[in-house]
């Protein structure tokens, strides 16, 4: 039952990715699973983490950054490219998404690379720190290394906290609120470009890593160790948040 099951998401996995441009709806992704569309909603956000809905969100917003840096399609032609009719609506999304707007996200000379920018908080009378280990991948071929505080599992938007580093080992997050949150942690091969894939290359480059939910109550600090980044898969939602591939270009750029 299990591989039926995955075998049913990644169907539809790979139908929203050919219908990137196109209206979907639960009921066209429930039949692709062949399930009725109350058992393919659970089922699809147990194997993956997230709804259908924001999943196929996030394969739109990804192909969306591909657009934007490998063509010269205006922002109001991608975002009918993938399946917005408003570009307002489009760009609100993106922004909320990536971390900044289209726009800047294609010309990286006026992105905010200079610090791992965070969400706004209100003042917080208790905070902590949150720290630990981040253990590379098996083939060691990890670049850059994001690490973020989340609401959610979704590595989108701007996260409470966070960090970038040159390479795997000790991380610490200062000053993080009380609340709870997701660790999550990504990092682009060295020599791979992922974003520039299409929607349905396979070996996307990317290594991900995952913890919690991560319960801050206090002023003492939580540990959070046994992190390990692992090739991204078919059933892990893109990674939106564009901090990383600026950071890593504009790197790239300095040294050319």
């Amino acid at each position: 039952m299990g591989d039926m099951v995955e075998e049913s998401v990644l169907r539809v996995i790979e139908f929203m990715r050919q219908k990137v441009g196109d209206e979907v709806t639960i009921d066209d992704m429930a039949r692709t699973a062949m399930f009725s569309k109350f058992h393919f909603s659970r089922m699809f956000q147990r194997v993956t983490g997230v709804s259908p809905g924001r999943f196929l969100s996030a394969v739109r917003l990804q192909e969306a950054k591909r657009l934007l840096l490998s063509t010269s399609l205006t922002v109001t032609e991608v975002s009918h490219r993938v399946g917005y009719a408003s570009v307002g609506t489009f760009s609100s999304r993106f922004r909320d998404s990536v971390g900044v707007s289209p726009s800047m996200y294609r010309h990286i000379g006026e992105a905010p690379t200079g610090t791992c920018f965070t969400r706004s908080q209100p003042a917080a009378p208790l905070t902590a720190s949150v720290y630990g280990d981040i253990a590379a991948p098996a083939d060691d071929k990890a670049g850059l290394i994001f690490v973020g505080l989340f609401r959610d599992r979704l590595p989108q938007g701007r996260p409470v906290r966070c960090t970038i580093m040159r390479e795997p080992g000790p991380y610490v997050l200062d000053n993080v609120p009380q609340g709870q949150w997701y660790l999550l942690t990504h990092s682009v091969a060295a020599d791979r470009n992922e974003i520039l894939r299409g929607p349905l290359d396979d070996d996307p480059g990317l290594f991900v890593g995952s913890a919690g939910p991560v319960e801050v109550s206090g002023e003492n600090p939580v540990r959070v160790d046994g992190i390990r980044l692992r090739p991204m898969t078919h059933f892990d939602p893109p990674v939106l948040l564009g901090l990383l591939e600026l950071r890593e270009r504009a790197f790239q750029e300095k040294l050319i």
